[in-house]
């Protein structure tokens, strides 16, 4: 009974502590992933969470090819892709389906997890936002729309443009499974701002390329003071509607409705390939620009100090043979563009430890684009 009693009180001042340190959070982690059975954030863990609803308004099924699902994926492909645990794989080809699969008991309906996939879609608001004249320039001072940046050291230099392009200089450690680093508590905890705002600076901004969520969460909050609306509903009016995506999505949010807007969009393969195929035709639908083509190509346009491996909110490849630039996620989420073959490609599920090259980018990316461009 006394040893009971130690083990009570020992854990009532564990929590205590945590909460009182700011790791609070960990008791949302540890039940959205260790009692369920998981080790880290999944692509079925949307309904864990609260969101915003990302509507569609006139839905346009994809026209299909006439030689939709007649040819049969090689066997090195399949075992590749069972092997990365994926859900869904689909294939347009000249703006029609050509290949459509699912596994796992994943079906056109199913939502997953985008992951960072989002980071792009949030690069495209900023687009939007400046077409539209809410945002005056991608070179704005990111201490315009938050005063307390200005007094934050190398903060009062910090950009939009330094946001999109991973140069933020923020002291972030881009780690998804450590509970105690910052992108888990911006996944988990209540408080998006709390878990950004509070990073410091470690280097003065556009010196130096890191992949961080951090900055794309600050983009976002730019973006939602310029708007003065949620991002899921601007989302929605400049995208999700003139798309004629099939379905309704959903965006994670924290616990005071801000988006996570380096991550977490919920929907559906065959809508994600529509994104890709926006940027194949050049930012236009039905004949409309909907997103501009300058802002497109900057997009995809590589950077120095990435070393040639990132624009913004894109991963590109222009090294390969076959050249083509992605929207990435973690645990192998791609909507991949291959502009000399008019050819999207879109892969979701759960690749754990997703094998990387030594620049970063995933293997399976490479293997998939030219391995379709050889069958359509």
């Amino acid at each position: 009974m006394l040893i009971l009693i130690y083990f009570v009180t020992f854990i009532v001042i564990a929590a205590f502590l945590l909460y009182l340190f700011g790791y609070g959070y960990l008791f949302s982690g540890i039940s959205k992933t260790y009692l369920r059975g998981r080790s880290t954030a999944y692509i079925d863990d949307g309904k864990l969470f609260t969101s915003n609803i990302i509507k569609t308004a006139s839905p346009k099924i994809w026209e299909e090819s006439s030689d939709y699902n007649k040819t049969n994926l090689p066997k090195n492909i399949v075992d590749d892709l069972i092997h990365a645990n994926t859900a869904a794989f689909i294939v347009v080809k000249d703006g029609k389906l050509v290949h459509e699969q699912y596994w796992n008991g994943y079906n056109q309906l199913s939502h997953t997890n985008s992951f960072s996939m989002t980071k792009a879609i949030t690069v495209m608001l900023l687009g939007k936002a400046i077409e539209e004249g809410k945002v005056n320039s991608i070179d704005d001072l990111f201490s315009d729309y938050f005063d307390e940046f200005k007094t934050k050291g190398f903060g009062r230099s910090l950009t939009l443009k330094n946001l999109a392009q991973m140069e933020a200089g923020l002291n972030w450690d881009e780690d998804y499974k450590n509970p105690f680093l910052p992108t888990a508590k911006a996944y988990y905890g209540r408080s998006l701002m709390k878990a950004t705002f509070s990073r410091k600076f470690k280097e003065k901004p556009g010196e130096r390329f890191e992949y961080q969520s951090g900055a794309t969460q600050l983009l976002g909050f730019a973006l939602k003071k310029a708007l003065n609306q949620t991002l899921a509903s601007y989302l929605s009016e400049k995208f999700w509607i003139p798309l004629g995506m099939e379905q309704n999505a959903e965006w994670s949010t924290d616990e005071s409705g801000m988006e996570k807007t380096y991550c977490c969009i919920h929907s559906n393969a065959r809508d994600f390939a529509k994104l890709g195929q926006l940027f194949l035709d050049d930012g236009k639908v039905d004949g409309e620009q909907i997103l501009n083509l300058d802002f497109i190509n900057q997009m995809k346009t590589p950077t120095e100090k990435s070393e040639e491996i990132y624009g913004m909110g894109f991963w590109i490849n222009y090294d390969n043979p076959v050249k083509h630039y992605y929207f990435l996620g973690l645990q192998g989420q791609y909507i991949i563009m291959v502009p000399e073959h008019n050819m999207v490609i879109v892969r979701t599920g759960s690749y754990n430890n997703l094998p990387k090259n030594d620049r970063g980018r995933p293997d399976q990316v490479k293997f998939l684009v030219n391995e379709m461009v050889k069958l359509f």
